[in-house]
Protein backbone atom coordinates (compact mmCIF):
# COMPACT_ATOMS: atom_id res chain seq x y z
CA UNK A 1 0.00 0.00 0.00
CA UNK A 2 1.16 3.25 -1.23
CA UNK A 3 1.11 6.27 0.86
CA UNK A 4 1.50 10.09 0.47
CA UNK A 5 1.86 13.23 2.11
CA UNK A 6 0.34 16.68 3.08
CA UNK A 7 2.01 19.04 4.75
CA UNK A 8 -0.37 21.77 6.83
CA UNK A 9 0.50 24.74 9.20
CA UNK A 10 -0.72 24.94 12.67
CA UNK A 11 -3.67 27.22 11.50
CA UNK A 12 -4.58 24.70 8.43
CA UNK A 13 -5.01 21.84 10.38
CA UNK A 14 -6.95 23.74 13.25
CA UNK A 15 -9.01 25.34 10.19
CA UNK A 16 -9.07 21.40 8.47
CA UNK A 17 -10.13 19.80 11.84
CA UNK A 18 -13.32 22.36 12.15
CA UNK A 19 -14.23 22.05 8.60
CA UNK A 20 -13.97 18.00 8.41
CA UNK A 21 -11.84 18.28 5.37
CA UNK A 22 -8.29 19.73 4.34
CA UNK A 23 -8.16 23.32 3.30
CA UNK A 24 -6.07 25.22 2.19
CA UNK A 25 -5.71 28.82 0.44
CA UNK A 26 -2.76 27.59 -2.40
CA UNK A 27 -4.77 24.52 -2.91
CA UNK A 28 -8.01 26.84 -3.50
CA UNK A 29 -6.18 29.00 -5.74
CA UNK A 30 -4.73 25.81 -8.17
CA UNK A 31 -7.85 23.80 -8.36
CA UNK A 32 -6.24 20.45 -6.42
CA UNK A 33 -4.49 19.47 -3.07
CA UNK A 34 -0.68 19.52 -3.29
CA UNK A 35 0.64 16.56 -1.66
CA UNK A 36 4.47 14.50 -1.52
CA UNK A 37 6.45 11.22 -1.40
CA UNK A 38 7.97 10.26 1.02
CA UNK A 39 11.13 10.90 -1.09
CA UNK A 40 9.70 14.11 -1.90
CA UNK A 41 8.89 15.70 1.20
CA UNK A 42 12.81 17.05 2.24
CA UNK A 43 13.25 19.00 0.13
CA UNK A 44 9.14 20.23 -0.32
CA UNK A 45 9.46 21.35 3.64
CA UNK A 46 12.80 23.09 2.90
CA UNK A 47 11.36 25.14 -0.18
CA UNK A 48 8.05 25.74 1.11
CA UNK A 49 7.92 25.70 5.00
CA UNK A 50 11.36 26.25 6.41
CA UNK A 51 9.97 29.59 7.99
CA UNK A 52 7.40 27.74 10.32
CA UNK A 53 8.30 27.16 13.63
CA UNK A 54 5.76 23.37 14.21
CA UNK A 55 3.71 21.74 11.24
CA UNK A 56 1.20 19.26 10.63
CA UNK A 57 2.79 16.26 8.52
CA UNK A 58 -0.51 13.90 7.41
CA UNK A 59 0.29 10.55 5.88
CA UNK A 60 -2.66 9.52 2.97
CA UNK A 61 -2.62 5.78 1.95
CA UNK A 62 -3.27 5.89 -1.53
CA UNK A 63 -6.15 3.00 -1.10
CA UNK A 64 -8.45 5.40 1.22
CA UNK A 65 -8.42 7.89 -2.20
CA UNK A 66 -11.07 7.84 -5.05
CA UNK A 67 -8.79 7.16 -8.20
CA UNK A 68 -10.52 9.25 -10.16
CA UNK A 69 -10.00 12.33 -8.02
CA UNK A 70 -6.16 11.53 -7.62
CA UNK A 71 -3.51 11.49 -9.78
CA UNK A 72 0.66 12.23 -10.49
CA UNK A 73 1.37 15.48 -12.23
CA UNK A 74 4.29 17.43 -13.02
CA UNK A 75 4.99 19.74 -10.64
CA UNK A 76 3.94 23.88 -11.22
CA UNK A 77 7.25 25.06 -9.57
CA UNK A 78 10.38 25.92 -11.86
CA UNK A 79 12.24 24.53 -9.12
CA UNK A 80 10.93 20.81 -9.33
CA UNK A 81 9.78 20.86 -12.85
CA UNK A 82 10.98 16.96 -13.79
CA UNK A 83 9.12 15.49 -11.02
CA UNK A 84 5.98 13.84 -10.73
CA UNK A 85 3.69 14.85 -7.85
CA UNK A 86 0.50 13.45 -5.90
CA UNK A 87 -2.75 16.05 -6.54
CA UNK A 88 -5.77 15.16 -5.21
CA UNK A 89 -8.93 16.57 -6.72
CA UNK A 90 -11.51 17.06 -5.08
CA UNK A 91 -12.09 16.80 -0.81
CA UNK A 92 -9.48 15.10 1.66
CA UNK A 93 -11.42 13.99 4.62
CA UNK A 94 -10.02 14.06 8.02
CA UNK A 95 -10.78 10.74 8.24
CA UNK A 96 -8.89 9.98 5.28
CA UNK A 97 -5.96 10.64 7.05
CA UNK A 98 -4.51 7.29 8.23
CA UNK A 99 -1.50 9.49 10.28
CA UNK A 100 -0.44 12.67 11.60
CA UNK A 101 2.69 13.99 13.42
CA UNK A 102 3.53 17.49 14.77
CA UNK A 103 7.06 18.11 13.24
CA UNK A 104 8.47 21.00 15.05
CA UNK A 105 12.01 23.02 13.82
CA UNK A 106 14.82 21.40 14.88
CA UNK A 107 18.27 23.33 15.17
CA UNK A 108 19.84 21.46 11.92
CA UNK A 109 18.97 21.51 8.58
CA UNK A 110 20.11 19.53 5.76
CA UNK A 111 21.42 21.76 3.40
CA UNK A 112 19.48 22.29 -0.09
CA UNK A 113 21.84 20.59 -2.44
CA UNK A 114 21.96 17.48 -0.74
CA UNK A 115 17.98 17.23 -0.30
CA UNK A 116 17.83 17.99 -4.15
CA UNK A 117 20.02 14.96 -5.01
CA UNK A 118 18.28 12.79 -2.87
CA UNK A 119 15.19 13.61 -4.37
CA UNK A 120 16.56 13.16 -7.89
CA UNK A 121 19.02 10.94 -7.19
CA UNK A 122 17.19 7.32 -7.94
CA UNK A 123 20.43 5.12 -8.54
CA UNK A 124 21.42 5.13 -5.02
CA UNK A 125 17.32 4.05 -3.89
CA UNK A 126 17.57 1.49 -6.57
CA UNK A 127 21.07 0.20 -4.83
CA UNK A 128 20.05 0.65 -1.39
CA UNK A 129 16.96 -1.53 -2.66
CA UNK A 130 19.27 -4.37 -3.93
CA UNK A 131 21.42 -4.17 -0.57
CA UNK A 132 18.05 -5.42 1.68
CA UNK A 133 17.24 -8.22 -0.67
Amino acid sequence: MSKIYKILTEKEWKNSNLLGYVKTDLDEKDGFIHCSTAKQLALTLYLYFKNEKSLFLCEIDESNLNRSEYCFEKALSDNRAEQDFPHIYGKLSIEQISKTWRLEKKAFQIPKEILIDLEENTIYSSHLSKLHK
